[in-house]
């Protein structure tokens, strides 16, 4: 299904597509969310605007979302589960394309326990694969989740979805992959690649169901500062898999942010060069948006491709 979304053309004309990430500030100035999409402006696609990322309290991804169009960049507006209902969940669908917002992302959002307010009352009415086949119906049946006929001006969103190679019981990662692509995904980011060895298993089993060719898959990457950064994420964050020898390279490092930057470029020239079935990359430059004009060029990624 065809919509005037940017990323859909490029994704669709074959270009290997480059999207970012901003994250919206826990204060009421977009100064800094506009600072960083014209730094990035030239150097990507589109950008990812999160929801309330790990249930702390933010600006809203929609009205950042405006701000960063304003600026140039195409948003890819993230949309969770935890904090909405069908009712408000349709209610912001409506009011972000009203405003001129392509792209989704859906998902089902992380719980409330590990934010600013792990007393709060979550939602999750649906889950992201509920999400992502009621705004599909939406935009190609013309019909709200109830089954009401939408009479006009439906919202025609470019569906995006998210996919963890890196989460156990492994096998289940591909099927639950196929489930978002059945209920309506167009494209989908990863989570940040460490482990290539198993995200090359994953990609093999992608490639066995044929999901590659009914979905556009964006392998997710992340720049490390340090190696402590990488210790975190190999100990603390579930359902990531960060190799030792990783945090031993940064450890042993002269300077670690630049060889965080050498191993980010490396994974994704890796990617590109060699893994059939990715048809771009999504850096996710944590709390280091200024980083990624600078891989993009290391990468040799940059210019970006025009689209009308």
């Amino acid at each position: 299904m065809q919509t005037e979304s940017k990323l859909q053309k490029l994704l669709d004309s074959g270009h290997f597509v480059v999207t970012a990430e901003i994250g919206p500030p826990k204060h009421a100035s977009a100064h800094g969310v506009r600072h960083h999409a014209e730094m990035m402006r030239d150097y990507v696609d589109a950008t990812n605007i999160t929801d309330c990322q790990t249930a702390i309290v933010r600006i809203s991804s929609i009205a950042t979302a405006v701000h960063v169009r304003d600026c140039g960049i195409e948003p890819i507006v993230q949309m969770t589960c935890r904090d909405r209902n069908r009712i408000a969940i349709q209610a912001d669908l409506l009011g972000a394309y009203s405003l001129g917002l392509r792209n989704l992302l859906c998902l089902s959002g992380d719980h409330q326990k590990f934010g600013n307010h792990p007393t709060a009352k979550n939602v999750y009415d649906i889950d992201s694969i509920q999400l992502i086949n009621a705004v599909r119906k939406m935009r190609d049946e013309k019909v709200f989740f109830c089954g009401e006929p939408i009479k006009e001006h439906e919202p025609r969103f470019f569906i995006g979805a998210v996919a963890n190679p890196f989460a156990d019981p492994f096998e289940f990662r591909v099927a639950r992959l196929e489930k978002k692509i059945e209920a309506g995904a167009q494209f989908i980011q990863t989570q940040c690649i460490f482990d290539m060895e198993r995200f090359e298993r994953f990609m093999e089993m992608v490639r066995e169901r044929g999901l590659h060719e009914r979905a556009h898959i964006l392998a997710g990457v992340t720049p490390l500062k340090s190696w402590r950064a990488a210790k975190y994420m190999q100990t603390s964050v579930s359902g990531m898999i960060v190799p030792e020898e990783l945090v031993q390279r940064l450890k042993n490092a002269e300077d670690p942010k630049k060889e965080g930057v050498d191993i980010c470029v490396e994974q994704i020239k890796y990617i590109k060069e060699n893994i059939k079935g990715v048809h771009g990359v999504h850096i996710m430059a944590i709390a280091w948006e200024e980083i990624v004009p600078e891989i993009v060029q290391r990468c040799g990624l940059y210019p970006r491709p025009a689209v009308e």
